[in-house]
């Protein structure tokens, strides 16, 4: 048994160009390494790697993380700039047992003294996303930190190992050095091969209240389904912080276990997810949260899943 999951529709190519070392019997860390740096280098996936949307002074910083699960190795960069793949990065910090998460310039200069690729990581395109936003502020009551889908991927391979990662840009016009969930472990990762794992994507300050990726796993371990998990996991937690705080932002989330299991559970109506396992071809689902917490996941349609690549693809123009 094989398989990989991930979020978002933004994984496809990376999980289609992954699945043949799953299934040649390869291992998971370097599916999800590859599956990942896919959608870094992707520049008009605009909220990871290259083209990814900067701070407020216009600044790409990336977060990323690896975690192991089976021996438990972690790594993870946050506020990294002007490295092309800082998955790999994260990697590499997974295989020490002191200092495994860096940031900004602690981060950078070890990227370089690994002969790292330096690029800058500002695009063209992500410049006038950002000179448009400034624009769109003037003009409307419009949060400048919308946008913050985070790639996140799970994969078990036939040793019976498994393995997470994340990859962001983190919010749209964040503060510098600011960091989410996903460069932490248990929020926006977490993974135990005996078990299963689990990956968040939406707002990370809320998704760390809840530990969300962590609490799926629990979940698994006391017998509930990926997908059982996903939604008590995500309608607890957008529950409580409705009643605490008045409000919740985006919580989605994608599990799968050591079976091959897999879930995934949200509480915005646009999440979509990639899986791929022995006995399906890499496949995009759209998952619609349902009234009593359940969740309907729907076959991405062909034409849904060309005019996704047609909208973040199209020309930008510059708004006076």
């Amino acid at each position: 048994m094989w398989g990989m999951i991930a979020t978002w529709r933004m994984a496809l190519e990376g999980i289609q160009k992954v699945t043949p070392i799953l299934s040649q019997e390869g291992i998971a860390g370097d599916a999800i390494e590859g599956a990942i740096k896919e959608v870094e280098d992707f520049p008009y996936f605009k909220s990871v790697g290259y083209g990814g949307l900067p701070n407020e002074k216009m600044e790409v910083e990336l977060d990323a993380a690896y975690l192991d699960g089976s021996r438990f190795d972690f790594g993870a960069v946050c506020a990294i700039k002007n490295f092309a793949n800082p998955i790999s990065i994260a990697r590499e910090l997974s295989h020490y047992k002191v200092n495994n998460v860096l940031v900004g310039q602690g981060a950078q200069e070890f990227a370089r003294s690994r002969h790292f690729e330096e690029k800058e990581m500002l695009t063209d395109r992500a410049k006038i996303h950002y000179h448009n936003r400034l624009k769109d502020l003037e003009q409307e009551q419009l949060s400048p930190y919308a946008g913050h889908d985070t790639v996140g991927m799970v994969a078990l391979d036939t040793h019976g190992d498994m393995v997470a990662g994340t990859s962001t840009s983190g919010l749209f016009m964040k503060k510098p050095g600011r960091v989410g969930d996903s460069a932490f472990i248990g929020s926006g990762l977490y993974v135990d091969s005996t078990i299963g794992g689990a990956t968040a994507t939406g707002l990370g300050e809320d998704l760390m209240k809840g530990v969300i990726s962590y609490e799926i796993v629990r979940l698994m371990k006391e017998g509930l389904s990926p997908q059982k998990a996903c939604e008590k996991a995500v309608k607890e937690l957008d529950d409580r912080l409705k009643r605490t705080r008045g409000e919740a932002g985006d919580i989605s989330v994608v599990a799968m276990n050591r079976n091959g299991d897999f879930g995934a559970a949200t509480n915005i109506d646009n999440f979509s997810f990639v899986v791929a396992t022995k006995s399906l071809a890499p496949t995009v689902f759209r998952v619609h949260p349902q009234p009593d917490g359940t969740m309907s996941h729907e076959l991405a349609s062909k034409e849904w899943l060309e005019s996704y690549l047609e909208e973040r693809m199209k020309p930008l123009e510059v708004k006076e």
